[in-house]
């Protein structure tokens, strides 16, 4: 009969044992858990302002069809990480031909926010006839993956060709 009790002790305590463990993975799990979500209500987000200028050679930038108040700069605010702002400009063309516009960016203030952001627009390529006037979309990406970037600032050029 003790034989037999040692063995049902022994198989008890196997049993203890690997409660023991299941509570302890259950708690290391919830532990985890729990972490992950205080980490995340610690976490700050980074936000990144600008001010951007904007040339126009051969054109004319401005803020309404009118094309009575020209557009020399843009602040785009205040972006999130993987966030996207659009801003609306009126291109007209002051040259003296028919012409086709193109954009690129310069003067990246840090440089290395070239790296994180990307602007894009809605221009599909199509000829400005003289004093004609086209609405474009800008549109400022921001990288969800930004970092070491706090302000910044770029120039947008808009050229027109023909």
């Amino acid at each position: 009969m003790l034989l037999y009790v040692n063995m049902q002790s022994a198989s008890d305590n196997r049993n203890k044992l690997m409660l023991g463990v299941l509570l302890a993975l259950a708690l290391g799990a919830l532990l985890v858990g729990v972490l992950e979500t205080t980490w995340s209500l610690v976490q700050t987000s980074t936000t990144v302002s600008s001010v951007g200028t904007v040339k126009g050679i051969g054109v004319g930038i401005y803020g309404e069809y009118a094309c009575t108040n020209r557009v020399t700069s843009i602040n785009w605010g205040v972006l999130e990480p993987g966030s996207n702002k659009t801003f609306t400009i009126y291109v007209r063309n002051e040259g003296n031909a028919a012409a086709t516009l193109s954009e690129t960016t310069q003067n990246w203030t840090p440089t290395a926010a070239s790296s994180y952001l990307t602007l894009r627009w809605n221009y599909a390529g199509q000829t400005l006839n003289v004093n004609q006037v086209l609405q474009v979309r800008l549109t400022l990406t921001l990288s969800s993956t930004v970092s070491g970037i706090t302000n910044f600032s770029f120039d947008i050029v808009i050229t027109s060709t023909g």
